[in-house]
């Protein structure tokens, strides 16, 4: 952890969840209000269709909600696309931009997730930028420079500790049951830590650094207190409230 942040602990539901899933959001709400995760901040977030219903749900409470991904462009002739603006009428106050399933499936670049994080910013929503190397290109000792381009190109220039959140996740871990060893997760967040610090010196020193990559209930324990991984970004086993708590008790 890094001293002085209150860690994050979100949910990523991906394409998952119908009107009844909200049942698990009511869990996690009550859950939050109660302080059952400590210190940490509880997130969710489920696909676009349940943002609006989540959000009269937990109205007044602790629980945040967020959304999975925005368009670059504030409004206009985008079919099927959904602007921050309107996540953010809808209720959300966080959104995932450049995850790397919308990197490789919908081939988005690191100018495109820089565009989204820019609109997030403007409709006062808090961006959660993705960054994560590939199995090939871990393999080929490129883990440490793809990463960093992914940050240097990712990043909006107006970032400051307050306003963005960084979440590593290396590719060949998710969903795969497969994750990073403590030593790996540690060097890789210390790189980013100093990338940030280079790049925009002390408003961004204390940006949270959320990991994700197949964390559950019983590996969190050796993630969430390594220096540096300030929370996580937790996909399938965010979709039951119980599993998904159990990770954010880690905190208690």
């Amino acid at each position: 952890m890094t001293p002085g942040v209150r860690p994050l602990v979100a949910g990523n539901w991906k394409m998952n969840g119908l009107a009844g899933s909200l049942a698990e959001i009511d869990a996690m709400r009550r859950a939050a209000d109660a302080g059952e995760s400590g210190p940490a901040e509880l997130l969710v977030c489920p696909p676009a269709t349940l943002i609006a219903q989540a959000a009269w749900r937990i109205k007044g409470g602790e629980l945040s909600l967020g959304a999975q991904d925005c368009a670059p462009e504030p409004s206009g002739a985008f079919t099927g696309d959904i602007s921050a603006a309107m996540l953010k009428d809808a209720g959300a106050a966080y959104v995932i931009v450049g995850h790397s399933e919308r990197r490789a499936l919908h081939h988005e670049t690191d100018g495109l997730v820089r565009a989204k994080a820019e609109a997030a910013l403007k409709a006062g929503l808090t961006p959660i930028v993705c960054v994560g190397e590939t199995q090939a290109e871990r393999e080929a000792g490129q883990q440490a420079v793809v990463v960093l381009r992914q940050l240097r190109g990712s990043l909006p220039a107006e970032a400051t500790s307050e306003t963005v959140v960084v979440a590593y996740e290396p590719v060949w871990a998710i969903g795969t049951g497969l994750t990073a060893t403590p030593k790996d997760i540690a060097a890789v967040h210390n790189g980013i830590r100093a990338l940030l610090v280079d790049m925009y010196g002390a408003r961004c020193g204390k940006i949270r650094l959320l990991y994700g990559g197949s964390v559950k209930p019983g590996n969190c324990s050796e993630i969430l207190p390594l220096d540096n991984v300030d929370g996580a970004l937790i996909g399938g086993a965010s979709l039951k409230a119980t599993e998904f708590l159990a990770i954010a008790a880690a905190y208690r």
